[in-house]
C-alpha cells in the first residue's frame, strides 16, 4: 500500500502579515528554512511515496514543479476554509493510498509522523500530551486558547474542537496532522457529500466548517477515529508573536526543547 502526503496551504495567513502579503504561510521561514522545506524533509526521510499541495492565496511563490509537489487548487480560499481544501483533492481519496493530511503552518519530528503512520485506526489523528509546553510558550492563559480533546479506554477519540471549560477536558491536542487511511478514504468523501447543507457545524456552513468539526462529525458517524500519542515535537506557526519566540529560541538554541528538525 502507497501513502500519499497533502499540504493544505491555500488560505490567507494574515496573522502572519505582512510576511504572508504574496505567498501561504508554508514559504513562511522558521530559523532560515520554509515550513514546507521542514515538512518535506520529513516526508522525504520518511520515504512517503508521493506528495500533493493545495494551493490558493501567493499560490505562484511555491515551486512545485521544481519540489515535485502535485498541486490541487483551491480558487474559493477566501471564503472557504480548511476542509474544503481538502475536498479539492479528492482525486487522492480513490482507495489506492493511505494519506496523510497536514496542515501548512506545522513543522513536526519524524518521530510525529512515525506515530501516525504505525496507528491501528481508520483515521489516525496526532495529538500532542504536553502541549501545555507550547501552548504556555504562546500564550499568557493555555486555556484561552485550547481545544477539548477526549478519548475513550481504546484510544478513539470521543471529543475534540470544543471550547474547554477546564483542564480536565483536555487530554491531548490536536495538531493539524492526521492519515486517513486507503480503505475508508472513499466512505470519507461519501460522508462529506452527504452532510445536511442545512446545518451548521459549531456555528459554521459545510463550505466554511472547521477540520475539527470535519473529524467530530465522522466520530459521531460511528467512523473509527484514533489517537497517535506524541509528547510534543512539532511547533505551529500562526501569528508573527509565534515567529518572533521561535527564532528567538533557535539563536539562543532552544527551539530543540520543542521542535528538533534531527529527530
Amino acid at each position: 500500500m502507497t501513502t500519499v502526503a497533502l499540504i493544505l496551504a491555500a488560505g490567507f495567513g494574515s496573522r502572519l502579515r505582512p510576511l504572508t502579503d504574496a505567498r501561504p504561510k508554508c514559504m513562511v521561514e522558521l530559523a532560515g528554512k520554509t515550513v514546507l522545506a521542514r515538512q518535506l524533509s520529513v516526508l522525504q526521510a520518511s520515504k512517503i511515496d508521493r506528495v500533493a499541495i493545495v494551493l490558493g492565496h501567493g499560490a505562484q511563490s511555491v515551486d512545485a514543479r521544481g519540489l515535485n509537489l502535485q498541486v490541487f487548487e483551491n480558487p474559493d480560499y477566501s471564503s472557504t476554509n480548511m476542509v474544503e481544501s481538502l475536498m479539492r483533492a479528492r482525486a487522492l481519496f480513490d482507495g489506492k493510498s493511505d494519506v496523510i493530511v497536514s496542515y501548512g503552518d506545522i513543522v513536526y519530528e519524524r518521530r510525529v509522523l512515525s506515530a501516525v503512520l504505525a496507528d491501528r485506526h481508520a483515521i489516525s489523528v496526532a495529538v500532542d500530551r504536553r502541549w501545555r509546553q507550547l501552548w504556555q510558550l504562546r500564550m499568557e492563559d493555555p486555556l484561552s486558547d485550547a481545544e477539548t480533546m477526549r478519548f475513550d479506554t481504546d484510544g478513539r477519540i470521543v471529543e475534540l474542537g470544543k471550547k474547554p471549560r477546564s483542564l480536565d477536558e483536555i487530554q491531548g491536542q490536536y495538531m493539524g496532522l492526521f492519515r486517513i487511511r486507503a480503505d475508508v478514504a472513499r466512505a470519507v468523501m461519501a460522508f462529506h457529500d452527504g452532510l445536511d447543507r442545512s446545518r451548521r457545524y459549531d456555528g459554521r456552513d459545510v463550505p466554511n466548517m472547521f477540520m475539527t468539526s470535519f473529524i467530530q462529525a465522522l466520530i459521531d458517524a460511528r467512523f473509527d477515529v484514533g489517537a497517535a500519542m506524541v509528547d510534543g515535537g512539532w511547533v505551529e506557526i500562526d501569528t508573527l508573536a509565534d515567529l518572533e519566540r521561535y527564532d528567538g529560541l533557535a539563536q539562543a538554541g532552544r527551539l530543540v526543547e520543542y521542535y528538533d528538525d534531527r529527530n
